[in-house]
Formats: C-alpha cells, structure tokens, sequence
C-alpha cells in the first residue's frame, strides 16, 4: 500500500531529476539569445570598404620641371669632373700662378689726393710726464699750427713749467723728421699737438685732529705732430 502512495504523489517522468543530472556530468545550460538580437544581427548590412583615392595627375609643367632637375644635376657633375681634371694635369707653377692671379691687389694704403701728393706727417710723444693735462694744454693752444721755429721760441721764453718738456718734444720730432723722412726743419710747422691724461698718484698729508687729505698728483701723456708747408 506504502508503494502505491508513493507513486501517486510523483508525477510522471519525474523519476530523474534534472538538476541532479546536470551536476553530475559537468554542462552548462546553453544560453539562449533573444529572438531580438538574431534578427539584429541577421540584418546587420555588409560593411562597405572605403574607395581607393587615385593619385592626382601632375600638371605638364611641374614634369618638365621634374625632368630638368636631374638632367642639371648630371650637367654639373660632368663639368666639375672636367675642371678636376684640367687642375691636376696643369704643373704646380702654373697652379700657384693662377691663385696669384685670383687674388685682388691689395689698395695702396695712402693715394695721391686730386690737390697734390700726401705730405709726410711726424709724431713724437711723451708719457707719463709729471703735470696735468689742463696746464700743459694752456701751452699748446700758443703753439699750434706756428712753424717750428716760431714754437721752439714761444716755449724758451714761456714761464710755465710745462714748457720745458713740449721743448724737448719738439726737438725729439723735429730730429725724427730729419733721420727718418730726410725733411728740412724750417720746412715744418706744428699741425697737431694735444695733451692727454695719465695715472694718477694719490697721496696723504695730513690735517687736524688727526685726519688725512688726499693728494693727487695727476700724470699726462703729450703728443706732437709735425707736417711740411704747402
């Protein structure tokens, strides 16, 4: 009786479970798509392949072009090839010759003016003499542009102190005129003479309540220029 009650309460072909079975040999359950995306998908259109750009035809004038530069390439090459050549076959002599003829001819430093030809002008300085510019240039503002007679004369009767040393220079310039350009003296005339400043020496003396004063003992350069007359 216990039998019979038992197969009443099972339905029929529920004798083996399912989930049971499944576990038993490993499968997964299939995933079922929706009927939505298959046909999505079964509609989808053939993607189209982007049209191949067909490269632009040049103009005439950009082949001629095109053509031009190689053959000019070739033109020099050949050309330079030849010039080689022609180098390495010429001697050493005739080589040096030709350079010595490429070079230009250096300009004469001084040119015959349209006036007249350029007199000779003679310098002499002296530095590091033991005066100031400002009392030496009181001086040579008497002496300059007068011949060289007339300066040596203002200067040997001039009470300064500065006089003596532009008399020595005078005679140094008018002696370098004489030995080194063979001028005549009473042919010369002061064209520049002009005082420039040296270093300074600086000393101490000293003052009240125990101070100190600077001195400065100022140094010049001078310098004269001699010229021949017209």
């Amino acid at each position: 009786m216990a039998d019979e009650k038992d197969k009443k309460a099972k339905p029929a072909g529920d004798d083996k479970p399912k989930a049971r079975t499944r576990a038993k040999t490993g499968e997964k359950p299939a995933a079922k798509k929706p009927a939505a995306k298959k046909a999505a998908a079964e509609k989808k259109p053939a993607e189209k392949k982007p049209a191949e750009r067909k490269p632009a035809e040049r103009k005439p004038a950009a082949k001629a072009k095109a053509e031009a530069k190689p053959e000019a390439k070739t033109e020099e090459k050949a050309e330079a090839k030849t010039e080689a050549k022609g180098r390495a076959k010429q001697p050493a002599r005739t080589r040096g010759a030709a350079k010595e003829e490429a070079k230009p001819t250096a300009a004469p430093r001084r040119r015959a003016s349209a006036e007249g030809p350029v007199r000779p002008v003679v310098r002499a300085q002296a530095k590091y003499v033991r005066s100031s510019a400002r009392k030496a240039r009181l001086v040579m503002d008497h002496v300059r542009g007068m011949t060289v007679t007339e300066a040596q004369a203002v200067l040997r009767h001039s009470p300064r102190g500065i006089a003596r040393d532009l008399e020595r220079l005078l005679a140094s310039a008018v002696a370098n005129a004489e030995n080194n350009h063979e001028l005549v003296s009473d042919d010369l005339y002061v064209k520049e003479i002009y005082a420039d400043e040296g270093p300074t020496l600086r000393r101490f003396r000293p003052r009240a309540q125990g101070r100190a004063t600077r001195i400065r003992k100022r140094t010049s350069h001078l310098t004269v220029a001699l010229s021949t007359k017209e």
